[in-house]
């Protein structure tokens, strides 16, 4: 199923874009063809709460674009990879809290039931995780795990896997905390073409579910604010670029 769409650019495309830092450039965006199968829900895009939509996904804007060589079809920028370490809370609890250590600091205490937003002011009040450092996700606790994407300063390492503390959850049955490595940070492993730059989706877009394909625009040359990418994005570790590419980072 395909789900083109037309862009057409109005005043309003600095609106709700707070990686945008200049105007430079929305003007002489290209239009390209999303691959839709190779975003990820929550990361990339969410279901529409506006009634007007119906039920449809929306892309965000902001997020960085590598093209497929094979297809020709643009997808998620995979440069370094980031590392993704996922929080997981068994036994059930009805009470109490936990912490999370990373890099010899913890974090104060976090509630049995805690929302991805909870876990990333903890870590985000450490001194060494600063708040483009680490993107949250999933949750809320105890029922579903919650999963930490690093990026900012550590986009691209293989950082160390936080420890977690359970002693003062209550209730349930042995409940217990437990923190895995999903994916370990490192650099760049994909070799199908989006490990090059090649810029950055200039304005949301909505789709239907189960769609594969969108039509949307590239900013190609331009500034943008890089903490401020809806995706963990850090410019010093952009190996590669496409021709013509011309992006400045504040």
């Amino acid at each position: 199923m395909n789900d083109f769409q037309p862009y057409s650019y109005t005043d309003s495309v600095t609106a709700d874009r707070p990686w945008l830092a200049s105007l430079v450039g929305v003007q002489d965006t290209n239009t390209i063809t999303l691959d839709l199968t190779k975003f990820s829900e929550g990361s990339h895009y969410v279901t529409s709460a506006n009634p007007m939509l119906q039920g449809r996904n929306v892309m965000k804007s902001g997020i960085p674009l590598g093209k497929v060589t094979a297809s020709g079809l643009y997808a998620p920028y995979s440069g370094p990879r980031s590392e993704v370490q996922t929080v997981t809370i068994t036994g059930g609890p009805t009470g109490g809290s936990y912490t999370l250590t990373f890099s010899g600091q913890t974090t104060t205490a976090i509630p049995y039931n805690a929302t991805a937003a909870q876990v990333k002011t903890a870590l985000e009040a450490l001194s060494n995780v600063n708040p483009v450092d680490v993107v949250v996700s999933g949750g809320p606790h105890p029922g579903t795990a919650i999963v930490v994407t690093f990026g900012g300063q550590y986009l691209g390492e293989d950082v160390g896997q936080m420890t977690a503390s359970g002693t003062n959850l209550t209730g349930g049955t042995t409940p217990a905390i437990t923190v895995a490595t999903t994916t370990a940070g490192g650099g760049a492993s994909a070799t199908d073409g989006t490990e090059v730059l090649h810029g950055f989706l200039v304005d949301s877009i909505s789709f239907n579910p189960g769609s594969t394909k969108a039509a949307g625009a590239l900013l190609w040359h331009g500034e943008v604010f890089a903490d401020q990418c809806p995706t963990p994005f850090d410019p010093t570790d952009v190996a590669s670029t496409a021709p013509g590419v011309n992006i400045h980072y504040r």
